[in-house]
């Protein structure tokens, strides 16, 4: 399941516009929507996390586009992708090629993308990271990968559901996950994928994975 209730999807176009939203579910207290991050340039975090993707690049859950945007700069053949509209209509206004689309529905060039990318805690979509990253393997050529944002060490992993609140508005609940640095190896394996490096920038982890090595028998 995916972010693709309508009422939801109104209320997080209204949070791009630019009303004050934030998020709850999974344990926390509710926590500030960053639309002012991701509607803004790539900053030092997002560059680093972005000298890792190999073109050509899928950018999943790619928002208004300021991941995608930064890798067109830098000459990588990128895709954005994303269930809403408004986030969709966000990155073609700064000049990103970006679709409106489900990461689980049909999407262009299937198994030929170098990089998959999933920032800004996109690894929660759907709620089923294992899910997640079995159905992103599919999308990637043989020895691509996936760059994905993570929460801290020690974070482990949460599932369950989240809502979004603007105003005296809160929207209906939807499933989301949160994968700790500690917890992403556990979770990539249960996908056909391990990690190849887990890095920490000011504070924000991320990890690039690819797909496992199957050992071929005539060679044992």
């Amino acid at each position: 399941m995916t972010i693709t209730d309508d009422q939801v999807l109104d209320l997080f176009a209204d949070c791009l516009a630019g009303e004050p939203c934030t998020v709850s579910g999974l344990g926390l207290a509710a926590q500030t929507i960053p639309v002012s991050r991701w509607i803004g340039d790539a900053d030092a975090s997002d560059r680093t996390v972005l000298a890792h993707c190999g073109s050509p690049t899928i950018d999943l859950g790619c928002g208004p586009g300021r991941m995608s945007e930064q890798l067109a700069r830098d000459g990588v053949d990128v895709l954005g992708v994303d269930v809403a509209a408004e986030a969709v209509a966000q990155a073609r206004a700064r000049g990103v090629n970006a679709i409106h689309g489900d990461v689980f529905g049909a999407l262009p060039r299937e198994g030929a993308w170098g990089t998959a990318l999933l920032a800004d805690g996109n690894i929660g979509i759907g709620g089923d990271p294992v899910r997640l990253l079995r159905r992103v393997r599919r999308l990637l050529a043989p020895h691509g990968q996936v760059v994905v944002d993570l929460a801290p060490a020690g974070a482990g992993l949460t599932v369950g559901l989240v809502r979004i609140h603007a105003g005296s508005r809160t929207s209906q609940s939807f499933p989301w996950a949160v994968v700790g640095a500690d917890a992403v190896a556990d979770v990539a394996a249960a996908a056909g994928l391990s990690v190849r490096d887990v890095h920490e920038y000011d504070g924000r982890w991320f990890a690039v994975l690819v797909r496992k090595e199957i050992p071929d028998p005539c060679l044992s």
